[in-house]
């Protein structure tokens, strides 16, 4: 679809037509012990991409991009580190270049935050996804003590994207789903993908 901006993952770019729209938030949900940041990192390889990292250090992200067997980009890393973090990260957002990849990773410390000033931050959020022409990726772990502003980052985004991993068998499947998508055709279908060594999709189990 024109105006879409490719993720850079082909199977997910073929079920969403195209990619994501220009000023598109996703709320990206995950098991804390899958491997959902190898997704993350294959974001960077699309286009210029600033990635905040609010839990790992800097460099221990930098070193995982940069390991990773699959293509990647050489995005700016970041790490949210002082006691305001909606302030530290609105800051470094602001510098964000047009048409570029936002990346937050993880959410859960942003989301601990006063509630009235997260909302707040999620609506400068999409703001600036706007006027800039970007995409923000929003990595959120599910568990059991979700923090408490979640349902209104699952409210803010314009789609979410949710990965389940499942034990069939002797086999880990990973399937990704998208409940949410304001862009356009909502895929109806789970995702099957591979989170060994890069993201791709599995068809293992297709039948012809």
């Amino acid at each position: 679809m024109v105006g879409r901006l490719e993720t850079g993952i082909d199977v997910l770019d073929r079920k969403l037509d195209g990619g994501l729209p220009p000023g598109c938030i996703v709320a990206y949900t995950a098991n804390a012990d899958s491997q959902s940041e190898l997704l993350l990192y294959e974001l960077t390889a699309a286009r210029g991409t600033l990635y905040l990292t609010t839990e790992r250090s800097d460099d221990a992200v930098r070193h995982a991009i940069e390991t990773s067997p699959s293509e990647v980009g050489s995005p700016t890393v970041r790490h949210v580190t002082s006691d305001s973090p909606l302030e530290e990260a609105t800051r470094l957002i602001s510098a964000l270049p047009d048409g570029a990849n936002l990346i937050i990773d993880t959410m859960d410390v942003l989301e601990r935050t006063d509630t009235d000033e997260y909302v707040a931050f999620l609506n400068d959020l999409k703001t600036q996804m706007l006027e800039t022409n970007s995409i923000a990726v929003l990595h959120c772990l599910k568990g059991d003590a979700e923090p408490d502003n979640r349902a209104r980052t699952h409210h803010a985004a314009d789609a979410v994207f949710d990965l389940r991993t499942e034990i069939s068998g002797t086999e880990l499947e990973n399937h990704l789903t998208v409940p949410k998508f304001r862009g356009g055709d909502q895929p109806v279908e789970a995702i099957k993908l591979e989170l060994v060594e890069e993201v791709a999709i599995d068809t293992s189990r297709d039948i012809a």
